[in-house]
């Protein structure tokens, strides 16, 4: 009986380094051939890095793509058929002048290049800003011991049309049932799909209904790694011609994972488990620090600690991803820290075995204070002279970044930052805002899901019981200002993840006042938001690149 070997080359690439992801490419190559398999899979765009954005509009950058898929094929003469990621020129004198494209390297030489059919607009994505769509699909013929294989070559989006699961997105064209159509024995999917929480199983159900509305196995490979806010998660996998999943590669790590097809569309592979959801969040974020800092050439990171959850959480990611060694944190006490504050952050900074230095802001904000005084006099005292404590904060911390060359990591979370409870140029300073996507209800529940992980306290139990404050004035607490972190995270779930309006949120339970009052915040604030760090993209819509709001609007 015929079998054939295929690997899922799962790589983390970095966004521009054409020669460096080549290089990984060809190494993955060499490891297929050592390892006897006849078709390699790599994943979209692994050439230039997904998502490569206005990088492809310089010409220099696409040649150097092309050579660098040219110089791959020479490589296929003595090992296996490889699929390869790239941007491909449209030749033709109409259309976009890009295509998202893969390259099938067999015997030396580019034996096809398949185009990406279907061009996503939505979410994160802007495809159609660069290339053209195909208008037919592609399929090559792969001989493996005698045996003719028909493979047919989709690329992400292309397997994204099974109204089943994903109701609301329509295609008119269909381009896995094109190629079931057409006979092939197998199609594969060359995927840089981004992590959002519970979204394997959709994929994972996506890809199986269209195994099962062919008849065929189906085969989807995806990209592993952050690249700037997005996060891909790996787990690349292969369901057989009956719709089940028979083979998953490891979620986000790189891997060379492989897979035996066998006639009747039999397939045989290696099933390894998917991180529950919290885990998988945890996990996300690690690998979204790590790869961040490094790819943006930093080797270490500073962050204020407060002896709060959402600094404690930060610092506990920060650590995993980069080790103890190159992680600072600093305390900051004011007039208004209470004595838990500090001890908290050095429990937290003990637990983790990272330094941490306090620096004491009473004299810099008394100072301030005076020197405004006789441009105050007569007003009450409000959150200009709060925010004074948190800039000072902000520039403590900026300064240390700048000295000794670490990037600040802002703490603030998705609930605060929605509602604008974050100070620009004080608590939001920084390069990357590690937890930025994460509700305040999330942030407690990764605490506690970090300490069981570790099998022991690193965030200290005081830090998750007590109410959670800004400390920015004597007896403060969040709820003084908002709603119940549960109450304010459903809203914004249904404001700001669901599109919803405000009609709808009041219409399922929720107060009305309370319900206005919170929409009225997130639209307000939009302007802090667009000043904000990149953050780190774990749900279906994150403040950033995949929600475009306007600031100067009324709505």
């Amino acid at each position: 009986m015929a079998r054939m070997r295929i690997g899922l080359a799962q790589l983390n690439p970095i966004v521009g380094d054409i020669e460096g992801n080549t290089r990984r490419v060809r190494e993955m190559i060499e490891r297929g051939a050592d390892s006897k398999i006849d078709l390699i899979v790599f994943t979209e765009l692994v050439i230039t890095g997904y998502p490569p954005k206005d990088l492809v509009l310089r010409e220099q950058f696409v040649d150097r793509n092309i050579k660098a898929v040219n110089d791959l094929a020479e490589q296929s003469r003595y090992g296996p058929t490889a699929v390869v990621g790239f941007v491909d020129r449209n030749k033709e004198n109409k259309g976009a002048s890009l295509y998202n494209a893969a390259a099938v390297l067999m015997d030396g030489r580019i034996a096809t290049i398949a185009h990406k059919s279907l061009l996503p607009t939505y979410d994160v994505f802007d495809e159609h800003r660069y290339f053209e769509p195909a208008e037919s699909t592609t399929h090559f013929e792969l001989s493996v011991d005698g045996r003719i294989h028909r493979i047919g070559v989709t690329i992400c989006e292309d397997a994204w049309t099974d109204e089943s699961c994903f109701a609301g997105r329509r295609y008119r064209r269909q381009p896995v049932a094109v190629l079931g159509n057409a006979g092939v024995d197998l199609v594969i999917n060359l995927s840089a799909s981004p992590f959002v929480v519970g979204k394997q199983m959709y994929r994972e159900a996506l890809i199986a209904n269209h195994a099962k509305s062919i008849h065929r196995p189906v085969l989807l490979v995806n990209q592993v790694g952050g690249n700037d806010e997005l996060l891909f998660d790996g787990a690349s996998f292969v369901c057989d011609a009956a719709g089940k999943t028979v083979h998953r590669a490891a979620a986000f790590r790189e891997e060379l994972s492989i897979v035996e097809l066998v006639e009747a569309g039999n397939c045989h592979g290696t099933l390894n488990a998917y991180p529950e959801n919290i885990a998988s969040i945890r996990e996300a974020l690690v690998i979204g620090t790590r790869d961040y800092v490094r790819k943006c050439g930093f080797e270490n990171v500073v962050l204020g600690l407060s002896g709060g959850i959402d600094s404690a959480v930060t610092c506990a990611i920060a650590v995993e991803a980069l080790g103890a060694d190159n992680v600072l944190g600093v305390s900051m006490p004011s007039r208004y820290s209470s004595d838990h504050s500090v001890t908290d952050a050095l429990a937290l900074a003990n637990a983790l075995g990272i330094e941490i230095r306090t620096i004491e802001i009473h004299q810099m904000h008394t100072a301030l204070e005076n020197e405004l005084a006789s441009h105050f006099e007569g007003l009450p005292p409000g959150i200009a002279e709060e925010n004074i404590q948190a800039r000072i904060r902000g520039n403590i911390l900026m300064a240390l970044s700048n000295k000794f060359g670490r990037l600040l990591l802002t703490t603030g979370n998705k609930s605060e930052i929605a509602v604008g409870y974050c100070t620009l140029y004080g608590d939001m300073c920084g390069g990357l805002a590690v937890i930025s996507d994460l509700p305040k209800t999330t942030v407690y529940d990764l605490a506690r899901h970090i300490n069981a992980h570790a099998e022991r306290e690193i965030i200290p139990q005081s830090t998750i019981e007590k109410p959670p404050s800004a400390e920015l004035r004597h007896d403060q607490h969040d709820q003084q200002t908002l709603p119940p972190y549960d109450m304010l995270d459903a809203i914004l779930h249904h404001y700001v993840e669901l599109d919803e309006s405000v009609e709808d949120i009041i219409a399922i339970g929720i107060d009305e006042q309370t319900v206005r009052r919170i929409a009225r915040l997130v639209d307000t604030n939009e302007y802090k938001r667009k000043q904000m760090a990149t953050g780190l993209k774990i749900t279906s819509r994150a403040f950033g690149v995949g929600r475009r709001m306007p600031i100067a609007a009324k709505f």
